[in-house]
C-alpha cells in the first residue's frame, strides 16, 4: 500500500512528538509509609498515563523511612506529617513543599465471619482485649507508627504484661493478613492497612480517648534528581477529585 507523502509526513511528526516526549520523561523515586498503600499506587499509575513519566514506589515503616530519607536516592517522601516537618528542618525535604494528603486513624479487626466485640470504650477495649486468645499489632521496633502508638495503649491499659505472651508482632506491611491466615484473633492497625485485606472485617476505630489520628503528607525531596517532575506527582496526589478515593480506602478519618 503506497501511503501519500503529505500523510507520510504527518505521521513522522506525530512519531518524533512521541519520541521526544519519552526523552523527556522522568523516573520519580518515592519512598512511601505503607498506610497509603491502598491508593497511591493506582493514583502513580495514572499519573504515569497522563505524563509520560515513571514512578517507582518503595513502601516502609515510618521509622525506616525516616533513616532511609537521609541516605537513600529519592525523589519525594510519604510520611507522616511530623516526619515531613524534622525533614524540612534537616535540609532532607525541599522547604515549602510539604503536600497534606491523608489523615488515618487506628482500628480493630477480626477474622471475616467471627463475632464483633465490643471496643466502644477504653474498658470493654481493655476487656476485649484480655479475652482475645492473640492480637496482633506492628512491631513497634520497626518504627511503625500505629506499633508504637498501641504498645502506649496497652500501658495505658495496664495490661502490657498480661498480654504480652499472646501477642504476634507483625514485622510491617498489613499486620491484618496474620488474622486472615488464622494466625492471631485480633488485629490493631491503621484503618487504611486493615481495608485492603480480605477475610477480615473492620470492628471499628479506637475508642477517641485512646485514638492517634495521623497525617500522612508528601514532600520533594531536597536533592531530587526530577525536581520538576515531582512537584507535578505531588500536585497531582493533591487533587481535589480524587478526595473520595482517600475516604473510601479509610484515608479520610473523622472523628
Amino acid at each position: 500500500m503506497r501511503i501519500a507523502p503529505k500523510t507520510l509526513w504527518i505521521i513522522l511528526l506525530a512519531l518524533a512528538a512521541v519520541t521526544a516526549g519519552r526523552a523527556g520523561a522522568a523516573e520519580i523515586k518515592v519512598l512511601s509509609a505503607g498506610a497509603v498503600k491502598a491508593v497511591v499506587p493506582e493514583l502513580a499509575d495514572a499519573f504515569q498515563r497522563e505524563t509520560g513519566h515513571t514512578v517507582q514506589l518503595t513502601f516502609d515503616t515510618a521509622g525506616a523511612l525516616r533513616q532511609r530519607a537521609a541516605t537513600e536516592p529519592a525523589d519525594a517522601l510519604i510520611i507522616t506529617d511530623a516526619a515531613i516537618d524534622d525533614l524540612i528542618r534537616q535540609g532532607v525535604v525541599a522547604a515549602g513543599t510539604r503536600t497534606d494528603l491523608a489523615r488515618v486513624g487506628i482500628g480493630v479487626a477480626v477474622r471475616q465471619g467471627a463475632p464483633l466485640p465490643d471496643i466502644s470504650t477504653a474498658e470493654a477495649l481493655k476487656r476485649t482485649l484480655l479475652s482475645a486468645k492473640s492480637l496482633v499489632y506492628v512491631d513497634p521496633a520497626r518504627g511503625a507508627t500505629s506499633g508504637i502508638h498501641f504498645a502506649g495503649v496497652l500501658q495505658r491499659l495496664g495490661i502490657a504484661d498480661a498480654v504480652k505472651d499472646k501477642t504476634v508482632l507483625w514485622p510491617g506491611g498489613f499486620a491484618a493478613e496474620a488474622v486472615a491466615k488464622g494466625q492471631a484473633e485480633l488485629c490493631v492497625h491503621q484503618i487504611s492497612e486493615i481495608l485492603p485485606v480480605a477475610g477480615v472485617t473492620l470492628v471499628g476505630p479506637l475508642p477517641k480517648e485512646l485514638q492517634k489520628v495521623t497525617t500522612y503528607s508528601a514532600g520533594l525531596a531536597a536533592r531530587s534528581a526530577a525536581p520538576e517532575a515531582t512537584r507535578a506527582l505531588l500536585a497531582f496526589l493533591a487533587r481535589p477529585e480524587f478526595k473520595a478515593k482517600f475516604a473510601a480506602a479509610g484515608l479520610d478519618y473523622r472523628e
